[in-house]
């Protein structure tokens, strides 16, 4: 290279609205407790909100028609009509609600039906009320698309919960979007139909505040609690609500990256603008497989909320009797968000003090070789989430590691 072109090499700088954010510390957690697996470590990871089940043998055999069918080819933009109508039907079923197909928008995963609408919404400046712990990529998604994320702290107190009272005050007038995870991800935490209702009549009163229902863990809730959305318990806020899923997690889907979302024309045709110009439309083969996801049987769904459920009653159980750490129960989804408050400001056997969430969490992989995700990450501390979408006998050691390592601290 001579000293002309030298001087002309341009160290790459990032756009400013990707300056302060990073790829998700869950991913980054989750790659490290991986590279020491890969090396040989017995490590146990209890990061990823992923099932650990199989995607269902009449889902797979699906994509597999679809494949000696030819049905290789682009699809209508936001979703096939054939796809589009499976969610349609899908609402009907599930949350008696009625959806046109112009209503509704199919993406590659519900993150994506998430950062069409706050790219196709959001001005500079725009806020975005994320009640805390919320995840990880909902604040990074809003400083992407140029809002600000305005976290509220909702504890456990309240079941995790946003109260009427601190949506009222988070309230200003750049308000421009509420978030609402119910299952949580990663609390666990759960509203009722009666619990979402004090919140939707807060709304009312703010006609520009608009709603963005994340229901991905829809179909995984426990002990008979009846599922609750806030459109079907509101409907004078379905001019101004966008109602997310997918079929990652109920189907054990994740790979297969289909999400959608339903909610005004207007808002629903200004993301089909934003996805043709990123991804254009989702993937065809996946389109078939979650056709058949959502219009076949259910039966499976409801066996394997049954086995989140029992792993759910085993780590929460086992986490209480530590001392030191403290586990509410959750309602749904397959986390629980425990806090470790009772062992900040001990030591390790190195002498290293204990201050923080992280702090805990790092030592937890150090120490026994089990990797969660530090409760700060997500909004919250000094909490640590726990995924429990693995085997029993996984959660069985992780728990007995989680227990010999908080013994040791002084």
């Amino acid at each position: 290279m001579t000293q002309d072109t030298a001087a002309a090499v341009v160290m790459f700088s990032p756009a400013q609205r990707v300056r302060a954010i990073g790829v998700s510390e869950i991913l980054r957690i989750t790659d490290r407790a991986n590279a020491l697996k890969r090396a040989g470590r017995p490590v146990i990871v209890l990061g990823a909100g992923e099932p650990d089940f199989d995607t269902p043998l009449n889902i797979r055999e699906a994509a597999v028609r679809a494949i000696g069918q030819g049905d290789t080819r682009y699809t209508v933009l936001d979703g096939s009509p054939a796809m589009k109508a499976a969610v349609q039907l899908k609402f009907r079923r599930d949350n008696a609600l009625d959806f046109g197909l112009d209503e509704i928008s199919v993406s590659a995963g519900a993150k994506q039906v998430i950062f069409n609408a706050l790219m196709a919404s959001l001005n500079p400046g725009d806020e975005v009320i994320l009640p805390a712990p919320y995840w990880t990529s909902y604040a990074d998604i809003v400083q992407i698309c140029g809002g600000v994320p305005v976290p509220v702290a909702c504890g456990e107190e309240n079941g995790f919960r946003l109260t009427a009272a601190q949506l009222e005050a988070a309230i200003t007038p750049r308000t421009r979007w509420l978030f609402l995870n119910s299952p949580s991800n990663p609390s666990g935490a759960a509203y009722s139909a009666a619990q979402l209702q004090p919140l939707c009549e807060v709304l009312l009163r703010h006609p520009q505040v608009w709603v963005l229902a994340d229901d991905i863990y829809e179909h995984i809730l426990y002990d008979g609690l009846a599922f609750a959305t806030p459109v079907a318990v509101e409907p004078r806020l379905r001019e101004r609500t966008l109602t997310v899923n997918g079929v990652s997690k109920a189907y054990a889907m994740t790979g297969w990256r289909v999400g959608y979302g339903a909610g005004p024309r207007a808002l629903i045709a200004a993301m089909a603008v934003v996805q043709s110009q990123s991804t254009s439309c989702p993937s065809s083969i996946s389109q078939a497989a979650a056709i058949e996801a959502l219009t076949g049987s259910q039966d499976i769904v409801a066996e394997r909320c049954a086995d989140f459920q029992a792993r759910r009653d085993f780590v929460v159980a086992a986490l209480n009797r530590i001392p030191g750490l403290h586990c509410r129960v959750p309602e749904g989804a397959f986390y629980t968000f425990a806090s470790c408050a009772g062992v900040l400001g001990k030591r390790t056997r190195d002498g290293a003090l204990l201050q923080t969430d992280s702090d805990f969490c790092r030592y937890l992989l150090q120490e026994v070789e089990v990797a969660v995700v530090p409760g700060s990450v997500f909004g919250l501390a000094p909490y640590f989430r726990i995924s429990y979408a693995t085997s029993m006998a996984q959660l069985e050691e992780a728990c007995s590691r989680i227990a010999a390592a908080c013994e040791a601290l002084t």
